[in-house]
């Protein structure tokens, strides 16, 4: 039994790297299981060509998905599958989120050259160690635990950053795990320091995939609802989306936003670097995630922090 749906093709736009890639795949896989026709489509974004800055040095935002968007738009695409901590807080006008995937591990990762490893240490890195990252959130994070260390940008894909890694430009490199884990790559020639989420936190809606389409398409939003979209994870990356765009950022602002279920309902918890350093880390809970980044952006203001 299929859905009328799959009698139409559908073209979906993805960046060109391997992660992007992976990415785009899953999503035609789901499609081809209920017999929708894929084709995919690989666009150069603004921060694919521009890899010689860290995110805090370039115009705007949306680095990501703005051209990406921009085919949507002129329909040149169908579907954009974008990593959904890309994508800024506010949709284009005609587009929307038509559905969000499951989650994947939605923490950070270091990884470690052997012959700097400490493991009696925080972050498992030996004193004065030079990390490489260009977030800004990972950044504050970072010196917040070990004010010894170097902090050095870090641009290119996975296996560009990893490469960096053995040829000694760094100590040690930030990834995703989501990332890592959705490519299975093969870490054991390193060490691996992998974070509590609630302790260093990710960025909003880390481990989760954005699927915009244009508005209009209607068929399209409702077979994506019933077949890839996941209640609960867009109930938590709401809230935590919430908060970052009260304080209206993007890559640049050192902003870690996580919302998950616990046993007596959902916390969400921010860490938020200060202009004169240091981190702030508050949290809320609740039986639903309903108003959490509402009480989390409260206390800022109590604080007055914002």
């Amino acid at each position: 039994m299929t859905d009328k749906r799959t009698e139409m093709k559908v073209v979906i736009g993805t960046r060109g790297s391997e992660l992007a890639l992976w990415q785009a795949y899953f999503v035609e896989s789901e499609l081809k299981k209920i017999g929708v026709k894929v084709e995919i489509k690989i666009i150069k974004t603004q921060g694919d060509i521009i890899t010689h800055l860290s995110f805090d040095k370039m115009e705007g935002k949306g680095f990501f998905t703005k051209e990406i968007e921009a085919a949507l738009l002129s329909k040149s695409i169908d579907l954009a599958v974008h990593s959904h901590k890309d994508l800024e807080t506010t949709s284009p006008k005609g587009l929307i989120i038509a559905a969000v995937s499951e989650r994947e591990d939605p923490s950070d990762m270091l990884l470690i050259n052997k012959k700097s490893f400490d493991g009696s240490l925080d972050l498992s890195v030996k004193k004065n160690a030079v990390i490489g990252t260009s977030s800004a959130r990972r950044q504050t994070q970072l010196l917040s635990f070990r004010p010894d260390i170097e902090l050095k940008d870090l641009r290119g894909n996975v296996q560009t950053r990893m490469q960096k890694l053995r040829d000694g430009n760094y100590d040690a490199i930030m990834l995703a795990t989501a990332g890592m884990e959705r490519l299975k790559v093969d870490l054991s020639e390193f060490e691996i320091k992998k974070f509590n989420p609630n302790e260093f936190v990710p960025a909003p809606a880390q481990g989760v995939l954005g699927l915009q389409i244009r508005e209009e398409d209607k068929e399209l939003f409702d077979l994506l609802q019933k077949h890839l979209h996941y209640k609960e994870v867009e109930d938590c990356i709401t809230e935590e989306r919430k908060v970052l765009k009260a304080l209206d950022g993007g890559c640049q602002l050192p902003l870690g936003s996580y919302c998950e279920k616990t046993s007596n309902g959902f916390q969400l918890t921010i860490s938020l670097g200060q202009k004169e350093g240091g981190v702030i880390r508050l949290s809320a809970e609740g039986d639903s995630t309903k108003g959490l980044a509402d009480k989390v952006l409260s206390d800022l203001k109590k604080k007055r922090l914002v």
